[in-house]
């Protein structure tokens, strides 16, 4: 047997594979970059920058672009950034940002939010630079939380007087209480699906920095690009990219070939399923699942039918959930005529028997 592997790699870097790299040059989020930079350029001259929502699907470039800004003004403001799936609470997040404050976290026991929160502004003040809390996919924090952060942030200004700016990234509307909300102005700046040409580019940029030259074959990068657009996931791309590679290595083989794509899609497919369904509560899994389960065309009014003779679901929680099932990009819906009236109709982005093994592993 050829251990290739052990003489011989297709990866040039195949960091660039990895979900956390950024490429030096984010390319189709120009526009989304120059906005957020405008919102923070005021941190260049020490003064509060402009509170900004990035808001879009998943998979968009929210964060590459948040990351590829926040290291330009790095040395302009104390920057705070927190992923709020791993930081839902309040004392969480004030926690983080007292370590980045003060080079140390704070005491375990005996200290309370309200104490640490002026400690915060306090080291601040000494360090008189902007503080700029960026809070990623800020639609897992708890509301609560959320609302208690937010409100201590925005009024520390007119309480200590530190400049700060909030940066908030979420795939969801946010709902604040009245007295968050009478506090909380920020641009919002709106990051679209990708088209197949753009996830071209992007997947080709990385084909030639991660692979060696005359690796990939046309024809399997093609198919890539082909699976990503149907699913509108750029992280799937990427993830297909770097297994195809392992593929191709494990045969010993000195190309990326289309059946080292097609070896490697249903396990990723059900990898990124994975990841899509832990992110449902069971009701937005049971819509999802009876949405899978139909024969033929599926539209909404048959879907809600299933669904309120089985748990009684209200309809405005019915079309939040579809709702959310379309921006994370497991179905798609589109109007189409039946009879005299129009319908909604639900398109599966998946192979059906694929989801429904997930449903069920999930």
């Amino acid at each position: 047997m050829n251990f290739l592997w052990r003489d011989e790699t297709l990866f040039r870097d195949e960091s660039v594979f990895d979900p956390e790299y950024i490429p030096e040059t984010l390319i189709h989020r120009e526009r989304q970059i120059m906005a957020l930079a405008m919102n923070l350029r005021p941190a260049l001259r020490n003064s509060s920058p402009i509170h900004t929502i990035l808001f879009g699907p998943p998979a968009t470039g929210k964060t590459s672009t948040l990351k590829t800004v926040l290291r330009e003004i790095d040395d302009h403001a104390t920057i705070t950034y927190v992923r709020c799936p791993l930081a839902r609470t309040s004392y969480r997040v004030f926690s983080r940002i007292f370590e980045k404050v003060y080079g140390y976290p704070p005491p375990n026991t005996g200290i309370s939010i309200a104490r640490m929160y002026e400690l915060i502004c306090e080291g601040l003040l000494e360090k008189n630079k902007p503080l700029i809390v960026a809070l990623d996919d800020f639609n897992f924090i708890e509301r609560d939380a959320g609302n208690e952060i937010l409100y201590a942030l925005l009024k520390a200004h007119e309480e200590f007087g530190v400049r700060v700016g909030v940066i908030l990234v979420t795939t969801e509307r946010i709902e604040l209480d009245e007295k968050t909300g009478a506090v909380f102005h920020p641009d919002e700046i709106y990051f679209p699906l990708y088209d197949e040409d753009e996830i071209r580019d992007i997947l080709l940029q990385r084909v030639k920095l991660g692979f060696y030259d005359g690796v990939m074959t046309d024809e399997a990068f093609e198919r890539i690009v082909e699976l990503t657009a149907r699913t509108s996931d750029l992280r799937f791309g990427i993830y297909l990219l770097r297994m195809a590679g392992i593929e191709a290595e494990r045969r010993a083989s000195r190309r990326i070939e289309l059946r080292d794509v097609e070896m490697v899609y249903e396990g990723g497919a059900r990898v990124f399923l994975a990841k899509s369904i832990s992110a449902l509560n069971s009701d937005e899994r049971e819509v999802l699942k009876i949405i899978y389960s139909i024969d033929g065309d599926v539209n909404s009014g048959e879907v809600y039918r299933i669904l309120k003779a089985e748990v009684n679901m209200g309809y405005t929680r019915f079309y939040e959930i579809i709702n959310k099932l379309e921006r994370l990009r497991l179905i798609d819906v589109v109007m189409g005529k039946k009879g005299r009236g129009r319908t909604r109709y639900i398109l599966r982005r998946y192979d059906r028997d694929l989801m429904l093994r997930a449903l069920m592993e999930g």
